[in-house]
């Protein structure tokens, strides 16, 4: 057996200033490594996920009837965030901007209100001249076509909780499904949108808070185009759900 001693010792061997080995602790090598392999790789993930839903795409789950019967309670929707600008993750911060949302889009948008997420449809652009008339809509001047459907072709059921009929909406030539109950919300007066903001209403006339009540919406409150359901959900108790399999992955018109 050989009595030589090694020049060198090993890291963790070499002597502290009063000559004891001094070595890291175990705890800081099980933090290092739990770091490493595992708290890292999943805050990049983590990172890269959610600034693709900020800026990409995101989705949305519906809580209420205000776009009924185009958008359903239970409707988890597709929202493109792409479709009119490209903003910085987690801000506003505009990047760049291909167009303006069009009459007749279903956006996302944050409530002037209280800044929560709220979906509706366009019907008014800058400049425009909106009234509301018994229900019905008044865009420049003109008015909008209105047909009545049939409640099985566009929910597949017949809802008359309460009362309510379902028309075609027409302007210009682009058309949706709108609900209608009663008289509604009236405007006191023709409206004219200011430039650079816009007009929303939901398609369920009658249970919807939009520019009716807090006025034409900022365009940088606009997230994005809702453009799809992605998954539907009926809730029959608190404990029983039933899928809507006829809207998976349906477009909204």
């Amino acid at each position: 057996m050989s009595n030589e001693i090694p020049n060198e010792l090993p890291v963790e061997d070499q002597p502290s200033a009063d000559g004891a080995p001094e070595a890291p602790s175990r705890w800081k090598r099980r933090s290092r490594a739990l770091w490493v392999e595992w708290l890292k790789p999943l805050f990049v993930i983590g990172l890269v996920m959610f600034s693709f839903r900020s800026a990409v795409a995101d989705w949305n789950d519906v809580p209420t009837g205000s776009m009924k019967p185009t958008i359903l309670e239970g409707d988890r929707i597709f929202i493109n965030k792409v479709a009119y600008d490209l903003k910085f993750p987690f801000t506003r911060w505009r990047l760049a901007q291909w167009k303006d949302p069009a009459w007749g889009d279903v956006v996302v948008l944050r409530s002037p209100d209280d800044a929560k997420r709220l979906v509706k449809r366009v019907v008014g652009l800058p400049g425009d001249v909106i009234e509301i008339r018994g229900n019905h809509l008044y865009r420049n001047g003109e008015p909008a076509v209105y047909r009545l459907l049939d409640q099985r072709d566009v929910l597949g059921y017949f809802d008359n909780d309460p009362p309510s009929a379902l028309y075609t909406e027409i302007v210009d030539g682009r058309q949706h499904a709108i609900r209608i109950r009663g008289t509604g919300v009236q405007l006191r007066g023709p409206f004219e949108v200011p430039e650079g903001q816009f007009f929303v209403m939901g398609d369920n006339r009658d249970n919807s808070r939009d520019s009716r009540y807090f006025g034409a919406v900022d365009r940088s409150a606009i997230l994005g185009q809702a453009t799809a359901v992605a998954l539907s959900v009926e809730r029959k108790s608190w404990y029983y759900y039933k899928p809507r399999w006829s809207r998976f992955f349906s477009d909204l018109p």
